[in-house]
């Protein structure tokens, strides 16, 4: 089982989408929780939460600490950090699942990572869509992407330091090797 923690700050309108591709797995059982790691939004965030089944935690502290009190709270074996506005594909759960249970059989503490979309919506033909698929697994991930984790790695490195950038620390410090990419897609619309 998994728990979702997505941070927020003046994000009603882009915590939305993000909630809607959580619902297919809360129905089949993968996802147990969502908390919503809250800046102290002045819009209607709190209540997109709510209406959502959303635990809120509202905060002034740091993005790091916000994420890591949220972390805490939650019982999950596994972690799932999202920003408002990252939208899972479709399926997003047939891809998770297997990860989960292959990483639970080696016993490693692992970590992965959404694709990013890519840069246009266009059908590529194959030698272009090969080189958009290189591409991104090139790259750095964002913390834009997702990030899922074991609760046990996230404990290991010490989870979210104390500031605005936590998110990209973190997936630095979680390194290449520990960190795989899923090959379902994510999307981000700020």
């Amino acid at each position: 089982m998994l728990s979702v923690i997505i941070a927020t700050h003046e994000s009603e309108r882009s915590l939305v989408p993000t909630l809607s591709a959580l619902i297919p797995a809360v129905s089949t059982g993968l996802l147990g929780e969502v908390v919503v790691a809250d800046a102290g939004s002045r819009d209607a965030t709190a209540q997109v939460a709510d209406i959502a089944g959303c635990r809120l935690v509202v905060s002034s502290e740091r993005l790091g600490t916000r994420l890591r009190a949220a972390a805490a709270s939650t019982r999950a074996p596994w972690l799932m950090f999202l920003r408002a506005g990252t939208v899972l594909e479709p399926g997003w759960p047939d891809v998770v699942g297997p990860f989960l249970e292959k990483a639970g059989a080696i016993g490693t503490p692992r970590a992965a990572v959404f694709r990013p979309q890519p840069a246009s919506d266009v059908m590529r033909s194959g030698l272009a869509e090969a080189l958009a698929v290189l591409r991104a697994s090139l790259a750095a991930p964002k913390p834009q992407h997702g990030l899922l984790l074991a609760r046990a790695l996230y404990n290991e490195i010490g989870g979210h330091e104390a500031d605005e950038e936590a998110d990209i620390t973190l997936l630095r410090r979680i390194g290449r090797r520990r960190l795989a990419r899923l090959s379902a897609r994510a999307t981000f619309r700020s």
